[in-house]
């Protein structure tokens, strides 16, 4: 939620931006950014570094060696890890540092576990390391230094060949006397906080100070580079970034033979495939509040997820990052035959003509760490990703049902009338949510008195009829001597300091507000306390939170975010950015969780993100607009997260800003009612937009399109298991279930749900018509409505009319479904199952059958679950036990089956698992080829077979 220029205090008016477009002058372009002016002034060619092979370290699962810069030499520690799962890992740091860099914590999951790195060969020049099968292998070129992963006669990927490899080192300012004390103060603090958390021996930390002594004997050695703009300090408009430790940027090339299209790196409203940037400014990853962002430009948004995934017909790789700063990362396209010389030649023989893209990643403060996921195949990158920063947090079931938000619901009486308009116009919801505007003058915790006097009232009126509510818990603290909140961070000492050591403050919504410092543990512990029940006052169990603003956003701070030289402990705020917003949710989540005892999952909507938030809750694309581009973006949006591992995102449903034709509003809903989060909203100066106040006709579109979204729920919650159990995306990429076919690698008008359902919204206004591409050269696809059936790997024109909704069920496929919808999903947690059965080609399908309590984890903790594998072959459908050892009994049972693509049996005989038999009734529509079986009445967690003669 950006600025709204009513209810901004007077001081903050002068930041209120035109509500027609962002205000680009708000937000630093790289020319205006002064480490990505100075790494990109760098020309590709020979590199200055080289590899000293003599001081080549080799144990079982590490390989270190130092590269010295020829032109200052300075030398950088280069270590390398083989990781299981098909992976390479890349750091490089500086040997020794005036004082150490940035590495990021708490993204990985856990230390990756290392593989056997062996010398395979080795000459004065280079070093050949084997990968493991399939004759990979890891050349290291010395002079100047380069690294190639190859596998057979194949460049799969090359690092710094194109010479753009530059670490800036840590240095004494030398041009102003206060240099030496600045140096010393810094130094002084991290020997104090140093002295507080290490666990090492005063010994050891005596043989640190003397490697960084010997570093400054050794400075004569040292040519160092002339000064430069933006080194030391840096201004932009009327703020000044004090920059006390200098320049400390880094960059690397990668060079990606045979490649041509690359993805991710979100988020940015643009397109999936990433778009060349020569020429233009990079893609930029710093988490920004971006009021009513502008479509396909690379500026940086709410979030920041620094993995690229490449796909080409061959092969599926990616690049993670692991770095918090400001980073811009440039893409370009280049032939092979350019970057390809030296002792790679030995290995593979290349075209001069092979397409190829370079990726070269730049950002400012930090070390090189950086995993190389080779694949092969799509499926693997997102095994390989998840082994490192876990996989999607499996949600409630209510929170993939549908969400009613707005900025803001009055008042108690304004919620319950909300929520009687849906049950008069027969219309099923979930979550009703609360902005700003619900708190005691924007301190979050609490309730405004005269506008919800009685919290848990309200609540409990929700609660009766199964439904829930959102509340809105912001970062940024009202300074309020008489607000609890505060009173204790203060207290605490936890609040981010300013580089002058007192607690940083920033104008946001309460006024003046100080900033938690949710890097540091202790408090992210308390502030997970406060959500209990005896502390968060009014609040219940069916009360969730929306952590918002948290990139952070300071309406008064440099682009509109905090300065860079703010402290978190001895770390400056440029070094960790863009971890903020994940450790608010994180906390956020873990005091959700705490609350009820480690018995319920959390629901937890973040604005900001890095890798590894998919681990804590959902995210969504933020401020957009009422504009049809901005619902095509929305899909685009959604797949590059989806492909980095977030698969729980959606778009504000109608656009935040604006107010929506009644056509664009419904095919928002029709649009939304197939992503992952589906959550309608709007800005508090927008006329109010619940889905009936657009007449009858478009109040029965939206309730169609809502309640289809109720209905495919089962199937929804099963692919988001699977997601949590395997780190696959949900909402996915054509390309991924079809790599080897080309025409889908920059298809975004259409996408696939799990591997089974591929959705074309229709998101052009005026349309009487789509065009689907149906992939797959043996599939068929069943349109879902009218069960019509359509060959794949052809282009499909569908007239439409408002009520379409283009959705293709692939032949081969088990879809189960619960058609009788009902005011919340809570409602149907206990109803029948239909099993939608589309053929293949061959007469086969299979699916799959996931059932839990829907809410706690005791899928995970007591094995409480039922996963059943649904088989359909030979005219025999039948339903196995997945997971044996598991146990849970449900009262739902199968209440119709309806197989497409079949033939007219003469009998359908249901057997069950203790040997019984009996008939069942059934019709065939012979013109769509539909069979329907009424009534198994089976359970649906039993053994069951039936036999079509």
């Amino acid at each position: 939620m950006a600025a709204s220029c009513e209810s901004l205090l007077p001081l903050v008016l002068l930041l209120c931006l035109s509500a027609q477009a962002v205000d680009r002058s708000n937000f630093k372009t790289c020319e205006q950014s002064a480490f990505c002016k100075r790494q990109r002034e760098l020309t590709a060619g020979r590199s200055p570094y080289r590899a000293l092979l003599d001081t080549l370290e080799l144990s079982d699962s590490r390989l270190t060696l130092q590269l010295i810069n020829d032109n200052n030499k300075v030398r950088l520690l280069l270590e390398l890890y083989r990781l299981q799962g098909n992976m390479t890992r890349v750091k490089i740091n500086e040997l020794k540092p005036l004082k150490p860099r940035y590495e990021v914590p708490d993204v990985l999951i856990s230390d990756p576990i290392t593989e056997k790195l062996s010398v395979v060969s080795q000459d004065e020049n280079s070093l050949v390391l084997s990968l493991g099968g399939k004759d990979q292998r890891l050349i290291i070129s010395a002079q100047p230094f380069r690294l190639d992963i190859v596998e057979g006669p194949q460049v799969l990927m090359s690092l710094n060949s194109r010479g753009l490899l530059a670490f800036e080192h840590l240095r004494a300012r030398k041009d102003t006397s206060i240099s030496h004390k600045i140096s010393s103060t810094v130094g002084s603090m991290w020997d104090s906080f140093k002295s507080m958390f290490s666990s090492k021996s005063e010994s050891e930390q005596e043989t640190e100070q003397e490697n960084v002594e010997q570093q400054t004997d050794e400075d004569g050695q040292i040519k160092e580079e002339e000064d430069k703009p933006g080194m030391w300090e840096e201004t932009f408009k009327s703020h000044a970034d004090s920059k006390p430790n200098g320049p400390s940027s880094i960059s690397l090339d990668f060079s990606l033979p045979g490649v041509e299209h690359v993805y991710g790196i979100p988020e940015h409203a643009d397109t999936l495939k990433l778009k060349n940037t020569d020429g233009s400014d990079p893609y930029r990853l710093y988490n920004l509040d971006v009021f009513q962002y502008e479509l396909h430009n690379p500026m940086a948004l709410y979030g920041a997820v620094p993995v690229l995934i490449s796909h080409s017909t061959d092969r599926t790789m990616g690049i993670f990052w692991l770095n918090a700063a400001e980073t811009w990362v440039d893409i370009s396209s280049n032939t092979a035959g350019k970057t390809m010389f030296g002792k790679i030649l030995d290995f593979v023989q290349v075209s001069s003509e092979a397409p190829q893209t370079d990726v070269r990643w730049i950002s400012e403060s930090g070390i090189i760490d950086v995993f190389i996921m080779l694949g092969p195949k799509p499926a693997d990158v997102f095994t390989q990703y998840a082994s490192l920063t876990g996989t999607q947090s499996f949600p409630p079931l209510s929170a993939l049902a549908y969400h009613q938000c707005r900025w803001n619901y009055n008042d108690q009486e304004d919620v319950k009338t909300v929520d009687q308009g849906f049950d008069e116009h027969d219309i099923p919801y979930d979550f009703i949510w609360l902005d700003i505007e619900h708190a005691d003058g924007k301190r979050y915790f609490t309730w405004d008195p005269s506008k919800f006097p009685q919290p848990k009232e309200m609540l409990q009126g929700l609660m009766d009829k199964r439904r829930k509510l959102v509340a809105i818990v912001d970062p940024h603290i009202r300074v309020d001597s008489g607000y609890k909140i505060h009173n204790e961070i203060r207290s605490k000492n936890f609040y981010v300091k300013n580089k002058d050591g007192g607690d940083y403050e920033g104008w946001c919504w309460p006024g003046n507000a100080g900033y938690p410092d949710f890097t540091n543990p202790e408090m992210r512990a308390w502030w997970a306390s406060q959500f209990a029940y005896d502390q968060y006052e009014g609040s219940m169990e069916n009360q969730y939170i929306w952590n918002d603003m948290n990139e952070p956003s300071v309406f008064n701070g440099p682009e509109v975010t905090m300065h860079k030289d703010a402290l978190h402990g001895v770390w400056e705020h440029r070094d960790v950015h863009n971890l903020y917003g994940l450790y608010v949710q994180k906390a956020t989540a873990d005091g959700l969780i705490q609350r009820s005892e480690g018995v319920q999952r959390p629901f937890v909507l973040t604005r900001a993100f890095f890798a590894g938030s998919q681990r804590y809750g959902a995210v969504w694309t933020g401020d957009n607009a009422a504009e049809w581009g901005h619902l095509k973006i929305s899909i685009p949006m959604c797949l590059s997260l989806g492909l980095v591992g977030i698969s729980f995102c959606g778009a504000d449903v109608g656009g935040f800003f604006k107010h929506p034709s009644a056509e664009l509003l419904v095919r928002w809903y029709q649009a939304g009612a197939y992503q992952p989060f589906f959550r309608a909203h709007a800005h508090i100066d927008t006329p109010r937009r619940e889905p009936w106040l657009f007449g009858p006709d478009n109040t029965a579109l939206i309730r169609e399109a809502i309640r289809q979204r109720y209905a495919l729920l089962p199937y929804w919650y099963q692919l988001f298991y699977n997601a949590n159990r395997t780190g696959q995306p949900v909402m996915r990429p054509l390309w991924v279930e079809y790599p080897d076919d080309v025409t889908t690698f920059s298809t975004e008008d259409e996408y696939l749900i799990g591997k089974d359902l591929l959705v074309h919204p229709v998101t052009d206004e005026g349309a009487t018509g789509v065009t689907a591409y149906l992939p797959g050269k043996d599939e068929v696809w069943y349109d879902v409505h009218t069960f019509q059936k359509h060959d794949g790997d052809q282009s499909l024109y569908i007239p439409v009319t408002m009520s379409s909704i283009p959705v293709f069920q692939r032949g081969g496929s088990i879809i189960c479904r619960k058609d009788r919808v009902r005011r919340s999903s809570s409602c149907m947690e206990n109803d029948p199952y239909t099993l939608y059965v589309a053929l293949s080609s061959q007469g086969s399908a299979e699916g799959e059958l996931y059932i839990d309590d829907f809410h706690t984890f005791s899928f995970e903790e007591a094995k409480q679950f039922v996963h059943r594998r649904l088989s359909f072959s030979a005219n025999t459908l039948s339903s196995r036990n997945l997971a044996p050892d598991s146990q849970f009994s449900t009262a739902s049972w199968i209440e119709r089956i309806v197989i497409f693509g079949g033939s007219q049996p003469s009998s359908a005989t249901l057997k069950n698992a203790d040997g019984t038999e009996s008939a069942l009734e059934f019709e065939f529509d012979s013109t769509l080829a539909v069979l329907t079986l009424r009534k198994p009445g089976v359970n649906a967690a039993a053994d069951w077979t039936i036999v079509l003669r």
